[in-house]
This record gives structure tokens, sequence and C-alpha cells, in this order.
């Protein structure tokens, strides 16, 4: 059903004291879902390992891990070591810089879902890899997408439709934002991924001053989607903007 969740990600550059001041928070707002984005020198499941530790009932989301820098089997591996719990844990896998992309991203998928009885949903721009998302696993995780496209792409996935949304407060987070912006906008398969959707960057971004500027931007994704998590966009990544923002674009404010 569109909207059933609404989560809150952020970087996995966070670190660990903020990320176990603020996961209990988010939990305490009512978020469902809290996720960490994965990069090379900060391993967003060591993130949820830590967000464990402080929170009960929350989903905890990881997306994406790149395949063709982390495999299925260490991932799988790291999992069980970390002890994240299966039942409320998400996996978001994606292809990285791989070449042949769809197979590795399918095999990755199945591989995960035969080690671990765990939800596992595929990173994807395009309708191909939409596609994979429903048949290998339990559906996508998108991201920089307008609710434009994700409801022209979304009957082509057989699972959960679930999105990154950057939010940003302004005018604190101008800054951040543009370079945000400015760095994925370099990347040509998302320079091509622009083009297609017709859209700029910041069409597919939510803006505003405060809870009452914020809340009817993220209500237009939630129309589309069965979760839509909050990617936070800080001036600092510090806990103090982090949790402003959190308060700002949680479930029932505005």
């Amino acid at each position: 059903m569109p909207g059933m969740g609404r989560g809150f990600g952020i970087t996995a550059a966070v670190g660990h004291d903020v990320v176990r001041e603020l996961a209990p928070e988010v939990e305490r707002l009512g978020y469902t879902s809290f996720w960490v984005n994965d990069m090379p020198g900060a391993d967003g499941l060591a993130s949820l390992g830590v967000a464990l530790e402080v929170t009960s009932e929350i989903d905890l989301g990881v997306g994406v891990i790149p395949l063709d820098r982390r495999p299925a089997a260490t991932i799988a591996a790291s999992v069980q070591e970390l002890g994240l719990p299966i039942e409320r844990l998400v996996l978001g896998v994606g292809s990285g810089n791989a070449k042949s992309s769809l197979a590795l991203v399918r095999t990755g998928a199945m591989l995960l879902k035969d080690e671990l009885p765990v939800r596992v949903v595929v990173g994807a721009l395009g309708p191909k890899m939409s596609v994979v998302a429903g048949e290998a696993a339990d559906g996508v995780l998108f991201n920089w997408m307008t609710p434009q496209h994700i409801q022209k792409l979304g009957p082509s996935v057989h699972g959960s439709l679930i999105a990154y949304v950057r939010c940003a407060l302004l005018p604190q987070s101008q800054a951040r934002l543009n370079e945000e912006i400015d760095r994925y906008s370099s990347i040509s398969h998302y320079q091509g991924h622009l083009t297609r959707m017709g859209a700029t960057a910041l069409d597919t971004c939510v803006v505003g001053r405060d809870a009452a500027t914020l809340q009817p931007g993220i209500a237009q994704f939630e129309s589309a989607l069965d979760e839509t998590v909050v990617r936070a966009i800080t001036p600092d990544d510090g806990l103090d903007s982090l949790v402003a923002l959190a308060r700002a674009c949680a479930p029932g404010s505005g």
C-alpha cells in the first residue's frame, strides 16, 4: 500500500557516536526504518550494528552496497558477524561500476536470499534493473527520481517500492545540497538518467524552511511509494542538524 512507511537515512560517514544518539530519536519520532548508505572507508552495516544497540523495533536498512566491491558472500558474513536481526534488516544492493550489471545483481540478490532469510532490495535507475529487483529480490530502492518517474517504473517492479528522497532545511543546508547535486550530476550514468526523466536533480529533492514546507513535498513521493526514505542533507552531518531535520520531516509533523 503506498505511503505505508517513512524512513530516515544518513551517510555511512556519520560518526558512530552520532548514530548512537540519532537512531533512538528517529525511532521515537515514529519513523518505520533507519537507513545508512555504504561507501569506501565507511561500512553501512557497521553503522547499523550501532543503531541496533540503541533501538528496539525500527527496521534497519543499508543501501546500496555495490556488489562489485563487496560480494554477496562477504555481505552475508558481515551480517552474521554483526548479529544484525534478520527480521528487522533490509539489505540494499547494487551493481556499482560492474559492466555485466544485470547479471551481477541478479546472482548476488539470489545468493543473499539463499544465505539469509532477509529482505533484499535492488538499487535501480532504469526499467531493466527494476525488473531484476522484482524477480530476484523483494523490491527496489530508487534514487534521484521524481514521483512521476516512480509511478512510471513502479508497475515493472513485482515487490516493494522504496526510494531515497533527499531532504534539506534551507537556508542552512543550501551549500551542502548544491555540493550533493553537483557531485551526482557530474556522473555519466546519473546524467543520462536525469536526461531520460526530463528533470533536474533538484526536482527529485524536497527542500523547505520548516516542517510545514517539507511535509507536502514528502507526501508527493508517498503517494507513489511503499516506503519513502528521508535521505538527510544537512550542513555538517552533526547530531543537532540531523535531529532538526528528522523532526521537521517526521510522520505527523507539519
